[in-house]
């Protein structure tokens, strides 16, 4: 489970993030709308323990910059940041020593392979194209097998595979009971899977709905994001 509470970062006098709070349960897919510039990626990387904020994170009931917290936490961010002269293999390897994981290389294998790297194994960081570092980076997240998984526009630049691969693993984690949240500007990439979400204007939560609520209602979601986003026409 995944706990924002009130939770506000600033800039000098810019407010990032004001106040921001919701909770993500096990097995739920929650998505983070907002166009760019909307405080989503700052709240995700105040969640993944890279910025101070004042408020409270807890995953699974830990403070997220504690130990505990940081081995049940998955963080894909929008950039990849792999090591030049590390090779893929090695990038796993890495990954699989600093969370002392046993028994490792098969679920390892079977990443690369849906990802179709099972080929650049012996390839540097540097050599990949930013596609193939995205999905190198999407393994290591995913190697430790997180209880609570932070993507940061997972689908940008990858290729149709990649893409289709990648929403199924996000079933397949919340099937395994994960609470996974995914921030993303782009409606029509996550609306067959959602089961929540949260809309994000200047800073702020200014909507939050879950898909029981959307069906209920026949409220138009699409609709929603751009009356909050852009105003009224």
């Amino acid at each position: 489970m995944l706990s924002v509470s009130n939770v506000t970062k600033k800039y000098g006098k810019l407010i990032a993030n004001d106040q921001i709070s919701f909770q993500i349960n096990p097995q739920e897919i929650s998505v983070l709308l907002g166009p760019n510039g909307a405080g989503k990626s700052t709240i995700i990387k105040c969640i993944a323990g890279l910025l101070k904020f004042d408020g409270s994170i807890l995953i699974n009931g830990n403070e997220n910059k504690s130990l505990q917290a940081k081995r049940e936490l998955g963080y894909i961010p929008e950039i990849p940041a792999l090591y030049d002269m590390l090779t893929v293999w090695e990038h796993l390897e890495f990954i699989a020593r600093a969370y002392s994981l046993q028994n490792w290389k098969e679920r390892a294998e079977d990443l690369l392979t849906r990802f179709e790297l099972e080929d650049k194994k012996k390839k540097l960081g540097t050599e990949l194209s930013k596609g193939m570092q995205q999905k190198v980076s999407i393994c290591c997240g995913l190697l430790p097998q997180p209880k609570v998984i932070l993507f940061d526009e997972p689908l940008v630049g990858l290729d149709p595979h990649a893409i289709k691969e990648l929403k199924n693993l996000f079933i397949e984690l919340r099937n395994d009971g994960a609470s996974i949240l995914i921030s993303t500007h782009m409606l029509d990439s996550v609306e067959e899977f959602w089961d929540s979400t949260n809309i994000m204007i200047n800073g702020k939560i200014a909507a939050r709905r879950t898909r029981n609520e959307i069906v209920g209602s026949g409220e138009d979601l699409e609709a929603l994001f751009f009356k909050i986003t852009e105003g009224e026409k």
